[in-house]
């Protein structure tokens, strides 16, 4: 018998509306005829077209002027090649060059899905038994690009839910590209995703064991400039876009966490950022930051990145590495065990594995943990979200993909001392796609990638067939007996 499962009226859907400014490019020459045209107009004719752009604009972005700058300043060596020296410009001849290289993206267009949920650093001005809680989501655009976004909620003492307004305007991080990279990992990570080994090896003698980004770029540029053929030159762009997937991004202090999206920087990432899990890591000195494993897609490969934060407005971004970093479905656990980090993986593509590390970013020697067992997971299990910690295991809620490639939440308990020992596993599924859930921009498919407990209510927010997301409860001590029971061990499984 399936236990009972209570869900919440609320549902969270793509608004078209939603918004950012992005550069936008043909090539070089349409470019710089285009700069050409902006050029013959006069002052006056340049005013009459930017003014009302602005107008409008402005209450669509929070500083268009600056946005308009910046992909002025994107162009800026094309300016020069047309015979205009860029620092005699005017600044709203400025302003409608970029604005001729800047196009709308709606970032929600098409789909918000698949959220997962963790307790937001601000707990102040609350009532007893309130929390406060940031959604993280999974936002699809035109293109099928995806992108992280992010909701406050605010969870009452009975477990109600509301989820709090967004903003009206969005932004994107700066970037900052400050990292430090480490030979031995970097050109590792190069070989993952088949970049030229004589290209790598090109690099690779050029440069220390430790190297900065500059330095990498500087020496690229250089090797570029040696070679007449596109395809090689390609080549060692190539391991300039690898560079660009490791970088820091900051947020405008003065944004509400609903202004902020993190949208795809890199080419290996430029098909879309899915899936982010977030949780609350407790160090061993007792402080806490906030990780989240995603898969970065560039339309064929897939990279297993890893973002940090303390405060949801800087955040650090690295690819993860090693043989267990491979596919999707990677799931930190929120604190080490027996002195190592320990991560949840789904390396084949069907079945959940473990692991662990001295090292946060390199994982090795995955071990098989879980198999599909019953008729509604055959096709494949994966978690969905980093292992929740209870006094009685660690809670994993997972999917299953059975009949009809149709998607189900299920749980399983895992022992916290070694949680490559599970101690049970739901025989039946906790969540099934309803008629109301099953139609969607992926029919059948419930997941999520992150629930909360919150005085005895396991709070799951979940993707409904990859359009929007709603929310469910489960008391969480009938959950845990049940896993616990003789029903749920793996023997009955197989009976």
């Amino acid at each position: 018998m399936r236990l009972s499962v209570d869900r919440s009226p609320i549902k969270v859907y793509p608004d078209p509306k939603r918004v950012i400014a992005r550069f936008f490019f043909s090539q070089d020459e349409r470019a710089k005829e285009l700069i050409t045209r902006v050029m013959a107009l006069s002052d006056q004719d340049v005013f009459k077209i930017i003014s009302p752009l602005l107008q409008e604009y402005s209450k669509r972005h929070r500083n268009i002027t600056k946005i308009l700058n910046r992909h002025c300043d994107k162009v800026k060596r094309l300016i020069g090649e047309v015979g205009v020296n860029f620092a005699e410009l005017d600044q709203f001849r400025k302003l409608l060059i970029g604005s001729y290289f800047t196009h709308e993206y709606s970032i929600e267009s098409a789909a918000f899905f698949n959220p997962s949920i963790v307790e937001d650093p601000d707990q102040t001005e609350l009532v007893e038994g309130q929390k406060r809680m940031i959604i993280s989501f999974r936002a699809v655009g035109e293109g099928h690009i995806s992108s992280i976004v992010f909701r406050r909620a605010l969870v009452e003492k009975n477990g109600d839910l509301t989820v709090l307004p967004a903003g009206n305007y969005i932004d994107e991080a700066e970037i900052v590209r400050n990292a430090v990279y480490v030979k031995k990992l970097f050109f590792g990570k190069a070989v993952d995703n088949n970049i030229d080994k004589v290209a790598l090896e090109n690099v690779k003698e050029k440069l220390g064991d430790k190297f900065e980004y500059q330095e990498l770029r500087n020496v690229i540029l250089d090797l570029k400039n040696q070679q007449t053929s596109e395809e090689a030159k390609l080549d060692y762009d190539k391991v300039l876009w690898l560079s660009d997937s490791y970088h820091d991004i900051s947020f405008s202090k003065d944004t509400d966490i609903s202004d902020r999206v993190i949208f795809p920087i890199s080419e290996f990432e430029k098909k879309g950022i899915e899936d982010a899990r977030f949780v609350k890591f407790i160090k061993d000195d007792g402080s806490i930051i906030y990780y989240a494993t995603y898969t970065a897609y560039d339309g064929q490969m897939i990279m297993p990145k890893l973002l940090q934060t303390t405060d949801f407005y800087d955040f650090k971004i690295c690819p993860l590495y090693g043989a267990g970093a491979q596919n999707k479905n990677l799931a930190l656990f929120p604190r080490k065990i027996n002195g190592k980090y320990a991560m949840m993986s789904r390396i084949d593509g069907w079945n959940n594995y473990i692991m662990y590390s001295d090292k946060i970013q390199v994982w090795e020697k995955p071990e098989l943990l879980q198999q599909p067992h019953a008729s509604w997971e055959y096709i494949q299990i994966g978690n969905c979200g980093s292992p929740i910690e209870t006094e009685d295991g660690w809670l994993i809620i997972t999917h299953g993909v059975g009949p009809m490639r149709r998607y189900c939440l299920g749980a399983s308990l895992l022992k916290l001392d070694d949680p490559s020992v599970e101690i049970g596993r739901l025989t039946e599924p906790l969540i099934v796609p309803n008629k109301d859930e099953r139609e969607g921009y992926v029919p059948n498919v419930l997941y999520s990638c992150g629930s909360i407990i919150h005085n005895d209510k396991l709070i799951i927010p979940y993707g409904l067939s990859d359009y929007c997301s709603s929310f469910a409860t489960v008391d969480i001590n009938s959950l845990l007996d049940k896993l616990k029971s003789k029903s749920s061990s793996l023997y009955d499984l197989f009976i």
